[in-house]
């Protein structure tokens, strides 16, 4: 019982006391988005790809990934991407939007929750 109140204390106090107006005005509010500032980013470009390649098994499509456009990010029980993703149908490049939940400190976590377009 002692360790379950320490647990519950500790998953608690940064809550307790965070400061929310300075929370605010910083813009990392937990639980919204934020905008991905670099969209060459490795692991941004990685879950792009992803999201294709995803994608093309699920739909039995054949696009190729040309770049992430841009993103946003959001912190749940891991990472949402939210990504429009250029991507080739042909000769003819597309944009497309993914949603990509991660969890990168499990091993196979990442899904495609969400593909759409072209756009």
């Amino acid at each position: 019982m002692r360790n379950l109140l320490i647990t519950i204390l500790i998953f608690f106090l940064p809550f307790i006391f965070c400061n929310s107006s300075q929370a605010a005005r910083s813009g990392a509010l937990v639980g919204g988005w934020t905008k991905i500032t670099d969209v060459n980013d490795p692991t941004v470009v990685d879950i792009g790809k992803f999201a294709v390649d995803q994608h093309n098994k699920q739909d039995q499509a054949s696009l190729k990934f040309s770049t992430v456009v841009n993103g946003e990010k959001q912190v749940v029980a891991g990472m949402n991407y939210n990504l429009t993703i250029t991507a080739a149908d042909g000769t003819v490049d597309k944009n497309y939007v993914a949603v990509v939940w991660d969890k990168p400190w499990v091993k196979n976590s990442r899904r495609l929750t969400s593909f759409r377009g072209p756009i």
